[in-house]
């Protein structure tokens, strides 16, 4: 029968790292995956309107929104309460939409140019002056399929 020797030193034994980044690449993947980044800081409040019927986009990889609104708090002392309209990170006029357009249509594959929508997203309280301009300006280039963002209406 063998003997333990109780002299001797004890050490503990190193800690096994080699599935540590298995675990470290696992956990990154996830983060990319669950994470949404905001393509555009929002400058201007809205609300949208309620309505009782909604259709779910398809592809909204194809979708240009503008945005219409009162200036969020930061942007009132400057630009008073007046309505605004946010292409992109900047605020606009109508007369901005076109070269707007027409930088986003260049962005989009030949095939998918002529299925280009434009999303308005306007407060419910905006007049509908705004956006009859809005609309004059996406005529002018020819920016025709257009929707309006909604929430359903509980």
């Amino acid at each position: 029968m063998g003997r333990f020797d109780r002299h001797g030193k004890r050490t503990m034994p190193a800690l096994n790292t080699s599935s540590l980044p298995d675990l470290i690449f696992t956990l990154l993947f996830f983060f990319m995956i669950v994470t949404t980044m905001r393509e555009v800081t929002l400058k201007v409040e809205f609300r949208v309107p309620q309505i009782t019927e909604l259709e779910k986009l398809e592809k909204k990889s194809l979708v240009t929104v503008i945005y219409v609104g009162r200036p969020a708090e930061a942007y009132r002392k400057r630009l008073g309460n007046e309505t605004r309209i946010q292409l992109n990170d900047a605020f606009a006029s109508p007369e901005d939409i076109p070269d707007y357009i027409a930088g986003e249509r260049s962005r989009l594959s030949e095939s998918d140019r002529p299925l280009m929508q434009i999303s308005l997203k306007v407060d419910q309280d905006t007049r509908m002056g705004i956006v009859t301009d809005i609309k004059e300006a996406l005529r002018k280039v020819h920016a025709l399929n257009i929707n309006y963002s909604a929430q359903k209406r509980e």
